[in-house]
């Protein structure tokens, strides 16, 4: 039996040859021979019953996963605007010449590979990087030096300086989530002592909204998924954070994870679940065994598990799901579906998760943060929560500031609070625009800051860029469209195709070929993006472009030539081989445009 055989063997052995089960394996091979062999690929279609190419399929769906060997470093640049604005493309420059790599291929001795990868969730922290899945953060020159240094003589990744690996929470300003980390098992024992019906009514009371950004009641997601005839009810945390810019989950699973674990067991005494899942995304490995060494201690303690404080019949489990490099699965349904083993495809609906949502059952899916807000209102009650914020947007919001200020980091703030008064705290100046929401969110002008961070006004998941008057927003834009083309699941055509034309188009306006024609045409197209796309991701693709031609005409217009119209293809130019062959280059042998 050769080495793979074996270890796909043990990774079989205790989940019953479960197909739902295929995606985690698959990280657990990619993880220890850093791609997927071909042999572990017909050993998981025989074993799982799934075709070889269904599986294939799925490898190529997921960023962090691969067929071809990554080698011993496998090397991947964030590349969100903050880590260029911070410079990141000159520091991969740096490690590809000096370790002879050029950038998304893998070295010819096959033992180190770099590319360019989605926003990590360390902008306060940038430029960043992963090797191995563990996370570098603020990348200067001396650092690059000294991790060629520490590849180039065969140093396990896990012998490097601890000092390389450390990333500070960075939190700047607390309010009531991170005031203080509430005692271990106290939600649990409000739950128990109030019971279900009490406690979901002061979640009603309290009105908590999820704060993934769509702002759905709490308490009425958890109502609805409690009435949903099933066999089984589930809770899911959706750690999955891969909006460009956020980061405050990070923070939230490294320093509060205890918390967010009371929120999920309380909505599952509340439902009536004995199983939870946390889906923590890719980019955020590093954070798994910390994790996992927590629930271990809440079982324990008697926290998860059966009879949980003792109380006969609250069973219930929580166990950490890996993504791979998927933003769209960040989306509930795409995120039951790779949950299931599958590719993150959004599904059709109704019906929603609540009725019919992981292996068709009833099931919760609500964000880290909302977890910790209602383990909070369990403990502290509606009251103490309403006392913040606005009618509409009670509580709080963590904001993950990133970019041109001088104290990024995450910053807590009552709903309501206005953007220039985020902008004061964390110290920018001569800002230009804020782009809030991240790429699929909105960009606000210095006309606008007078408007508040809540739900009847700028909803937000969290992320808060900031642009100073130095800076060319086309960047931005540029940078958040190609975001979209790379993390689209190609399912529907309006995100595939409409992607690519607004990508080619706005290319034309930055080298200078645009016209007013040009403009036109990008604008039918995102709009037809947002009517038509399958979901969330496909219709607010175009937000970028949309959102600055309406606020930003400048940042166009300006690149302008003064023609009605130029052809994407240059006819001119193509003729230059035949005007090559003939010996014309006479005015005749030429295509001229009216200007």
């Amino acid at each position: 039996m050769s080495d793979i055989s074996r270890f796909v063997s043990r990774l079989l052995s205790s989940t019953d040859d479960a197909p739902d089960l295929l995606l985690q394996h698959l990280c657990s091979i990619q993880n220890h021979y850093s791609h997927i062999p071909e042999e572990a690929v017909q050993l998981l279609s025989e074993r799982l019953h799934i075709s070889r190419v269904e599986i294939v399929s799925i490898v190529y769906f997921y960023a962090f996963l691969h067929m071809h060997n990554r080698g011993d470093y496998d090397i991947r640049f964030s590349d969100n605007i903050t880590d260029r604005m911070l410079g990141n493309m000159l520091l991969l420059e740096s490690i590809c010449k000096k370790l002879g790599v050029e950038p998304g291929e893998t070295r010819a001795d096959g033992r180190v590979s770099i590319e360019l990868t989605s926003c990590t969730g360390i902008c306060d922290q940038g430029p960043a990087l992963l090797v191995n899945g563990m996370a570098i953060s603020r990348l200067n020159e001396e650092r690059i030096h000294k991790m060629v240094g520490l590849i180039e003589a065969g140093i396990p990744v896990e012998s490097w300086p601890k000092k390389f690996f450390v990333i500070e929470d960075n939190i700047q300003r607390r309010d009531k989530l991170l005031d203080d980390v509430i005692r271990r098992g106290s939600a649990i024992e409000a739950f128990a002592v109030k019971g279900s019906d009490a406690l979901l009514e002061s979640i009603d009371k309290s009105g908590l909204r999820g704060r993934g950004g769509a702002g759905f009641k709490t308490a009425t997601k958890w109502r609805m998924c409690r009435d949903a005839p099933g066999d089984q009810h589930y809770v899911v945390c959706n750690a999955d954070e891969g909006e460009p810019g956020t980061f405050k989950d990070r923070i939230l699973l490294n320093s509060y994870a205890n918390v967010v674990f009371e929120g999920m067991t309380m909505c599952a005494g509340i439902i009536g679940a004995t199983k939870g899942y946390v889906y923590l995304r890719g980019e955020y490995l590093y954070l798994r065994p910390a994790l996992e060494n927590l629930l271990q201690e809440r079982r324990d303690a008697g926290l998860l598990g059966r009879n949980i404080i003792g109380r006969k019949g609250f069973d219930f489990d929580i166990e950490i799901h890996m993504g791979a490099g998927a933003y769209i699965c960040g989306e509930e349904s795409a995120l039951i579906e790779s949950m299931e083993g599958k590719r993150g495809i959004p599904r059709n609906r109704p019906p929603f998760p609540v009725s019919a949502g992981y292996k068709n059952q009833p099931t919760v899916v609500n964000n880290v943060e909302t977890f910790v807000a209602a383990a909070r209102i369990a403990v502290f009650g509606a009251d103490w929560f309403c006392s913040s914020g606005t009618e509409q947007s009670t509580g709080t919001k963590l904001l993950s500031i990133s970019g041109d200020c001088a104290w990024p980091g995450i910053y807590e703030y009552p709903y309501g609070v206005t953007i220039r008064q985020v902008l004061e705290d964390c110290g920018a100046e001569d800002t230009q625009a804020v782009q809030v929401s991240g790429a699929a969110g909105i960009t606000i002008p210095p006309q606008e800051f007078y408007r508040t961070i809540a739900f009847e006004d700028v909803p937000t998941g969290g992320s808060f860029m900031i642009f100073n008057q130095k800076r060319d927003l086309l960047d931005m834009v540029q940078n958040f469209n190609e975001f979209f083309c790379h993390e689209s699941c190609g399912f529907c055509t309006p995100c595939r195709i409409g992607g690519s034309l607004m990508k080619d188009l706005l290319n034309k306006v930055i080298v200078g070929h645009a016209t007013a024609y040009d403009l036109n045409e990008m604008e039918k197209i995102g709009l037809l993006m947002k009517k038509t796309a399958h979901c969330g991701l496909g219709k607010t693709a175009p937000n970028p472009v949309l959102d600055t031609m309406e606020k930003f005409p400048g940042i166009y217009s300006k690149r302008l030539l003064n023609r009605s119209y130029e052809p994407a293809f240059d006819l001119d130019a193509a003729l230059e081989v035949s005007r090559h062959i003939t010996g014309r280059d006479d005015e005749g042998a030429h295509i001229r445009y009216e200007r």
